[in-house]
């Protein structure tokens, strides 16, 4: 087969200890998973069913990365997330058995301009250009359920130049992971290589060129990323 021109190399994420790379398909998030998030974007956090939207695979940045402070946007906010990494696809997966899909897991940030994002909501329109711009994926490695199990819960943060603006426990995530996976599998056929962000804790703030973001999720990589300028 010949192409065009050369096709894009796969988006892939390193496993921790392991030679192999994790090949990225898709990458899918949970919108105001966490209810005093949801009370600070405005928003009513009685348990509805979850909703979800989506960034390119290739938006994933690793760990240590600087990244350049994205175009049109002057509020570009953080989002520190549990990540779950799925080996095994299928659709209307029982929530019993929705940790047999999951690999692994990481840390991850979804990186939001928001700005844009209230522009959307507010003319009701879809959150693309808010949420699936390039480099808007910062993760850790991934980290293999095998070694760290399957966690349930755990302290989750976030801080900026050494500053805390997130904190929570991803116990209180107001849908868990295997409901998530679940859920999703019922709108969408899920496959080895996909990821999920989970939701962010309350606390999000803007970041400016020059900060430096860390945050983590007990058991898993803390995960570093500098804003670079635009």
């Amino acid at each position: 087969m010949s192409y065009l021109f050369p096709p894009a190399p796969q988006p892939s994420v390193e496993i921790k200890g392991r030679a192999e790379r994790f090949p990225v398909r898709r990458i899918f998030c949970v919108g105001r998973n966490y209810a005093a998030h949801a009370r600070e974007m405005g928003k009513d956090p009685e348990r509805e069913a979850p909703f979800f939207f989506t960034k390119p695979a290739d938006a994933v940045v690793p760990n240590h990365a600087t990244i350049p402070y994205p175009s049109r946007t002057a509020n570009l906010h953080h989002e520190i997330e549990l990540v779950v990494a799925l080996h095994k696809g299928g659709q209307n997966i029982a929530v019993a058995d929705a940790l047999e899909h999951v690999y692994g897991y990481a840390v991850g940030n979804d990186l939001t301009r928001r700005d844009l994002q209230f522009e959307a909501r507010d003319k009701g329109r879809p959150w693309d250009t808010a949420k699936a711009f390039d480099r808007a994926a910062p993760i850790t490695a991934i980290q293999p359920a095998a070694d760290v199990g399957h966690p349930g819960r755990g302290r989750i943060w976030l801080q900026v130049n050494g500053e805390l603006r997130q904190e929570g426990d991803i116990a209180d995530l107001i849908w868990s992971v295997p409901e998530i996976v679940a859920e999703l599998s019922t709108l969408f056929e899920l496959a080895p290589g996909d990821l999920i962000y989970t939701g962010t804790p309350a606390g999000v703030t803007p970041l400016k060129p020059g900060d430096r973001v860390e945050g983590g999720v007990d058991g898993l990589d803390t995960l570093v990323t500098t804003i670079g300028p635009p």
